[in-house]
């Protein structure tokens, strides 16, 4: 669990965003700390996925300030804040469907691909060399998501819970510095749900030298914000909450905090009767 004084990885301030008339932000703060998950939680359209949208750069908001390691990102490109580390999976899947499972993760791998085919030389040398070293990546990738039977199959064919999968291994292949998680196991049963609960938990912690060439696996990524409805999953994964409700912010705190937040209580959890 994370302590008050971990550093700020993502500092948001006086976050606004308005869609016309509709307010989806209004004047939102937080802080995304390193070695924490961080959920964000409330009712649908309470503005969680539009959060996550200012962070990696597809919506730009009308108003406050988004920095990224002290750096302002506020109105950056998601190209730039892919580059940048900041990755993610998408509330509704966003894949490449006519692909196979090893396609999609080497297509996530172009951000950090330094040679092409001409200054590689017609995928000689340098370019052939990186391509290897890019393919170990993804491979390793594909072993600790247990995808194996699936690293050839077209992912339009795919089950939707191993379409998630292959999802969050498509975020990990950009070996993100912060990885930002919009309901990875939204439509999922209960084992489904378990596995990307084990799979979060063990790359938060990093596998060490069980993926020793993979520095997202070895490492592991200690900045995680988790968007999801499941309220066990939540109060299991999560060291600290923020909650949401009409694109405000109404609380944040451990799980503990937040359960027994009576605001909270009244906006998502509902009143026990």
């Amino acid at each position: 669990m994370t302590t008050t004084e971990s550093k700020a990885k993502i500092r948001i301030e006086n976050l606004s965003l308005s869609f016309g008339g509709v307010k989806a932000l209004s004047d939102v703060s937080v802080d995304v700390r390193e070695n924490e998950i961080l959920a964000i939680i409330g009712p649908n359209g309470a503005g969680k996925t539009c959060l996550l949208n200012c962070i990696n750069g597809f919506y730009k908001p009308q108003s406050g300030k988004i920095s990224y390691e002290g750096r302002d990102i506020t109105r950056i490109r998601p190209d730039l804040a892919a580059k940048l580390g900041l990755a993610r999976t998408f509330q509704n899947i966003e894949l490449y469907s006519g692909l196979s499972t090893l396609d999609n993760l080497m297509a996530a791998r172009h951000i950090l691909m330094k040679q092409n085919f001409v200054t590689g030389g017609v995928f000689y040398g340098p370019a052939q060399k990186e391509e290897i070293v890019h393919r170990r990546v993804v491979e390793d990738i594909i072993d600790f998501l247990e995808m194996e039977p699936i690293r050839k199959k077209v992912v339009g064919a795919l089950p939707y819970g191993l379409r998630k999968r292959v999802e969050l291994g498509r975020a990990l292949a950009m070996e993100p510095k912060v990885l930002l998680l919009d309901e990875p196991m939204a439509g999922m049963n209960l084992e489904e749900k378990e596995d990307i609960a084990r799979f979060i938990i063990d790359i938060f912690e990093g596998q060490g030298d069980t993926y020793p060439e993979s520095p997202v696996l070895r490492d592991g990524v200690n900045c995680i914000v988790l968007i999801e409805h499941d309220m066990g999953v939540v109060m299991d994964l999560a060291d600290r909450i923020v909650v949401l409700d009409f694109g405000k912010k109404i609380a944040q705190g451990t799980p503990e905090e937040v359960k027994n937040n009576p605001q909270v209580i009244s906006a998502y959890l509902g009143k026990e009767g």
